[in-house]
């Protein structure tokens, strides 16, 4: 019981996460890819034309995906991180970072990529509305696994450093809401080219290509989308960790006492 109680976490957080955040991730990634600089405008867009479940375009494979996508995230990074601590390896990181955090962080986030991709490609062509290609759904799998890879291990290793900094740490709700802020702040550039590469807009560019072609000529759109993005990543990821330690510590009751 006690190895299935992160995936369950997982599914729990990932279901969570998109119902709470759709709407947000939506508009999000609408600026990313269409160089759309309001996000009152292109909400007021969205439900003229398409009402209110126009906001929630692209959430259906993420309510299917999103909680195998959080199961693999949270299972694959308690395991891989129990298993270096019973080995003991380790050792401190500038003195402050755990490097069994960050090591199980990217294989957390290499886990979550692996399963998410097809459905975050999906997810982008309904937002944007250029239709999806079965023999397309591993398109962006590359970037999608880089972005993931940092952005879980940066996501983590907040959470350890905020225990050290603050007495007690902080509440479930801000844990998820503040680190995995940070988290995105960290690898947002990714996500940029990542939507980009994903939504059909940008036919024939590798995400090097449109990386580079952004720095040089445009930089600021490096930061497209980040407003709704944030404001989704910490209402999303603070209920969705308050949920997840919530039905962790009930499941562990529950083991505990059988």
């Amino acid at each position: 019981m006690n190895g299935l109680i992160p995936a369950i976490c997982g599914f729990a957080y990932g279901t969570s996460s998109v119902i709470v955040g759709q709407p947000l991730e939506t508009i999000k990634t609408q600026m990313q890819t269409q160089n759309k600089k309001s996000i009152i405008g292109t909400a007021s867009n969205i439900l003229k034309n398409e009402g209110l479940l126009g906001l929630y375009r692209g959430g259906i494979p993420l309510i299917l995906g999103g909680s195998l996508i959080r199961s693999a995230q949270f299972g694959v990074y308690d395991n891989v991180f129990a298993y270096l601590n019973k080995n003991e390896y380790g050792f401190k990181v500038f003195g402050l970072m755990d490097s069994n955090i960050i090591v199980a962080g990217v294989c957390g986030g290499l886990g979550r990529g692996a399963v998410e991709g097809p459905f975050e490609y999906i997810k982008v062509r309904q937002q944007v509305k250029t239709g999806w290609k079965f023999k397309e759904m591993f398109h962006g799998y590359g970037t999608t696994m880089f972005r993931n890879s940092l952005l879980f291990s940066t996501f983590v290793m907040y959470i350890d450093l905020s225990k050290q900094l603050i007495p007690g740490g902080l509440s479930p709700f801000f844990t998820g809401a503040i680190c995995s802020s940070l988290g995105w702040l960290t690898v947002w550039p990714l996500d940029v080219v990542k939507s980009r590469v994903q939504s059909g807009l940008y036919p024939d560019k590798s995400s090097v290509h449109i990386l580079s072609d952004i720095a040089r000529n445009n930089p600021r759109q490096l930061l497209s989308g980040i407003v709704p993005g944030l404001m989704r990543s910490s209402i999303a990821n603070g209920c969705s960790m308050f949920i997840y330690k919530k039905i962790e510590v009930i499941l562990k009751e529950y083991s505990n006492s059988n």
